[in-house]
């Protein structure tokens, strides 16, 4: 049962994202930036391979090669043609590759990628299976011999010197006394070459912290951030306003000189550009593959405005201010003064990462968060094709379930992004002490509503919620974020301002809740019994609430194992909604109150405490959730692939290039996206690779005598 998760069928379903219509209403100044920026994100995504796992790199080089040689359709001619059976096709990989045009162009190149990395590839020891750090997992954000003792010692460092983790990687080397040193690599264009100072070149030195030696260099990515730079340059050109000019100007210092600070001004002048037609962001932004939950995964997104889906969440703005004081916590937890953000729906044309969400809550930087504001976007075209279902494919519910499910988990889900991004995300205050001893709070008024005591606890300069609550925090917040939308589902003026009264009103709010509560059953695919974590932060939220709903008893939730018209263990989910009200939201409203004070003021172990007892997966009746999660892998439904545009520069024009839904497509998509660099970007990242490769090599991977 334990490696079914990880094999995935040959049928899996494919969507293409739509943004036509809207990239068809821009004006040729607008797709010219949008283009641009495109290239950037695109470019800048390719430092995500090199984010992820030693072997990543080398087989997206792989494929690169394998389908700039031929498309999918003529390499499956050529591999029947060679004697493969269709079947062989699909499924013997190494045959298909060496058989193919690639390797007979260039035999020895294409056989040494494979050699690098046909077998991890398709390796399922349990180290490899994963992210993790030490013997949990592997990861590149840190050296194969680093444990998480070394990441709290390095996220000390970086507090005390004011670093940012965000876009860092951690590479540590033992000498001959076996005595660590650790580098801590800052990615950017500028490498050791002489360069203006910046606030950035006067931390780049030797350093001796906690009887450890640390070195803080920079220059990670930089072939790849050259590219996005160059690609932001010429965005600039078509800015529609100063605040654009100016957030690219502060972009591209921040990646040419690796400086988080810049990043953040970049983002002051993001947040001040309201309802841009062509919206985008791109840096190092979230932390939820970081097995620390300090370092930031490359992204880079470019969406347009859906003016009819947008009017609604502008209403749900205007109302934010009355319906934060709808929350259960006192004033003195929630923000001095509620910045209005923006708040859009957006066709996606470009998401370039290691996956898309439904919608967004940014910038991530506490300090700009608490006092400058933040935006939020919900990501409508991703939202028609992701989430679809089909009835014969929903799992674990009721039959008469399922038809009210379908129809109403589009419009019902759109209400709870909504409510999430703005309310949940841009929500709640820390209590902060500021380098000059300063408090942002009244020490002597302020009550901790859970103990009657005043504050114990709070932020000090340099710590991040990030930071602080590290390897909870990224999953913590959103399950605080998704509390928040259940919880406020119920009010009925937010229900009106989405179009929903009466009975219709009430369908929305069960289909919300019901969806919570079956994700959190699903969510067990993504917690590992052998390692006792979780690989998904949302996963994890999700199941987080199903833990507290079902512990509000009276009969709310229940989950009942049963066996299925194939004769296998199955499990049905049921949610009264007679009690969502009655019994539901005390038990939200006391479990909401909990996480936001514990968070407001720091309390990392009282955090711990609350959140790892939810979150521990047992088989302790009368649930017993370790045998239902192989019930939830025995009858899981694969992620659909998302087939995203290109765009093409054809003199001054720029045409929009879609691409069927199908796996064809996808891999057309890529070949297409870099038509005339694709061997360059090869090079890069295999050479990139290779550089640091010494880092998770050998038995105990622990790079010694070269420190």
């Amino acid at each position: 049962m334990a490696d079914t998760q990880y094999i995935l069928p040959n049928d899996i379903g494919v969507s293409s994202l739509d943004c036509r219509e809207a990239f068809r209403l821009l004006s040729p100044a607008e797709r010219l930036y949008a283009h641009h920026l495109s290239r950037a994100a695109w470019y800048g995504g390719l430092a995500v391979l090199l984010q992820t796992s030693p072997e990543a790199p080398y087989i997206y080089a792989l494929l690169s090669r394998l389908f700039r040689a031929q498309d999918p359709d003529q390499l499956r001619q050529h591999a029947l043609a060679e004697g493969l059976t269709e079947e062989d096709y699909q499924e013997k990989l190494e045959r298909v590759i060496l058989g193919s045009e690639a390797a007979q162009q260039h035999p020895e190149e294409v056989r040494g990628l494979w050699q690098t990395c046909g077998e991890l590839m398709f390796c399922l020891e349990p180290r490899l299976r994963h992210l993790g750090l030490g013997k949990e997992g592997i990861t590149t954000y840190f050296s194969g011999n680093c444990t998480m003792e070394d990441a709290k010692l390095a996220q000390d460092f970086l507090d005390s010197q004011n670093l940012s983790a965000y876009n860092t990687r951690l590479f540590k080397e033992v000498d001959r006394e076996g005595k660590p040193h650790y580098e801590v690599r800052l990615a950017s264009v500028l490498g050791t070459e002489p360069s203006p100072d910046s606030e950035v070149t006067s931390k780049l030195k030797s350093y001796e912290f906690r009887g450890s030696p640390f070195q803080v260099t920079r220059g990670d990515y930089a072939p790849i951030l050259q590219k996005v730079v160059e690609q932001l340059d010429k965005a600039k050109a078509y800015a529609a306003n100063s605040h654009q000019k100016q957030m690219l100007a502060q972009y591209i210092d921040s990646f040419t000189q690796g400086s988080i600070e810049a990043h953040k001004r970049g983002s002051r002048f993001w947040i001040q550009d309201k309802g841009p037609i062509v919206e985008s962001y791109i840096g190092f932004i979230e932390s939820y593959r970081d097995p620390f939950g300090s370092r930031g995964e490359f992204e880079g997104f470019v969406a347009v405005v859906n003016k009819a889906m947008s009017a609604k969440f502008e209403r749900l703005v205007a109302s934010a201010e009355q319906l934060l004081k709808e929350l259960p916590w006192p004033p003195a937890f929630e923000k001095d003064k509620f910045l209005t953000p923006d708040f859009t729906s957006l066709d996606v044309l470009t998401f370039a990462g290691s996956g898309i969400p439904a919608g967004i809550n940014i910038p991530n930087y506490d300090d700009l968060r608490q006092t400058e504001g933040f935006k939020n976007v919900s990501l409508g075209n991703v939202l028609a094709v992701a989430y679809a279902t089909q009835r014969e494919k929903l799992t674990f519910l009721e039959e008469d379930d399922k038809d009210l499910y379908i129809l109403w988990k589009g419009p019902s889900f759109d209400v709870q992004v909504g409510l999430h991004e703005l309310l949940g995300h841009g929500s709640g205050k820390l209590f902060v002490q500021d380098e000059k001893g300063a408090f942002n709070f009244d020490q002597e008024t302020v009550i901790n509503p859970e103990t009657g005591e005043q504050i114990q606890s709070w932020y000090r300069t340099g710590e991040t919620w990030d930071s602080k609550f590290s390897t909870i925090a990224s999953s913590y917040e959103e399950c605080r974020a998704e509390s928040v939308g259940l919880y406020l589902c119920l009010h009925p003026q937010v229900l009106e301002i989405f179009g929903f009264e009466g009975a219709d009103a009430e369908d929305v709010i069960y289909v919300n809740w019901l969806n919570m509560v079956r994700a959190g059953l699903l969510a067990l695919e993504f917690y590992t019994p052998e390692a006792s974590n979780w690989r998904q932060a949302h996963m994890q939220a999700r199941f987080v609430i199903l833990r507290v709903l079902l512990e509000a008893g009276e009969g709310l939730v229940t989950i009942t194992p049963t066996t299925g018209s194939d004769g296998r263990p199955d499990a049905r989910v049921r949610l009264d909604r007679s009690k969502i009200h009655s019994v539901g939201k005390p038990a939200l409203e006391r479990f909401l109150r909990k996480l936001q004070v514990l968070k407001s003021t720091g309390d990392v172990a009282g955090g711990r405490a609350l959140y790892e007892g939810y979150a521990a997966v047992t088989d302790a009746p009368p649930e017993c959730f370790l045998t239902l999660r192989d019930t939830v892998l025995l009858r899981k439904e694969s992620r659909k692939l998302i087939v995203q545009p290109n765009t093409r520069l054809e003199g001054s024009d720029v045409q929009l290039l879609e691409y069927e839904a199908s796996a064809a497509g996808l891999i057309r998509s890529f070949t297409e996206r870099f038509p005339e660099d694709g061997p360059e970007l090869e090079e890069i990242l295999t050479q990139l690779a290779t550089a640091d490769a010494r880092f998770w090599k050998g038995p105990s991977e622990a790079p010694s005598g070269q420190a």
